[in-house]
């Protein structure tokens, strides 16, 4: 039986689980399954340990990264120079869409007006334009897009190796 663990704790298992899982999922008819068979434990298992890692919020997210263009679609960075007073109902319509794939506060090191960032991720290239009218239509504010010029790819895996 699994010991309960307060938000940001994990043991042992949930260690071995982040460590195993930052790359080389399965692919095959039951990846759960399998990937709780190397690890040494039951599906059942695995997937509740996952949920409760994502609903303690020591994981963000868990799941594929696409390279959306390849199929038509479109990423892009935004950002929003939005005034605190006005910060919840911006930050509320802006969550409401679902081109919206996450959405954080950041003080700006670079001396600019943005603290709201975002990415906005579409099924085609025209619907960048339309989710930032969206947007901007509900917030009445200038969202500034800034698209990728150029993809790099850096393979980073974290060890959460160390005393449970």
């Amino acid at each position: 039986m699994r010991e309960r663990t307060a938000a940001g704790e994990i043991d042992a298992v949930d260690r071995r689980i982040i460590d195993a899982l930052q790359g080389d999922f399965p692919i095959c008819e039951r990846p759960y399954a399998a990937a709780a068979e190397a690890l040494g434990i039951a599906e059942e298992e695995l997937l509740a340990r996952l949920q409760s890692l994502l609903d303690r919020k020591v994981l963000t997210r868990f799941g594929p990264m696409f390279q959306i263009e390849r199929m038509g679609g479109a990423f892009v960075l935004a950002a929003m120079a939005v005034p605190e007073a006005d910060w919840e109902r911006v930050n509320d319509a802006v969550n409401a869409l679902p081109e919206v794939a996450h959405n954080y506060r950041r003080e700006s090191a670079l001396n600019t007006p943005f603290n709201m960032w975002f990415v906005l991720a579409t099924e085609t290239k025209d619907g960048i334009p339309a989710a930032v009218g969206k947007i901007e239509a509900a917030t009445g504010l200038p969202v500034y897009a800034f698209p990728k010029l150029r993809e790099y790819f850096v393979e980073m895996k974290l060890s959460v190796r160390g005393a449970a």
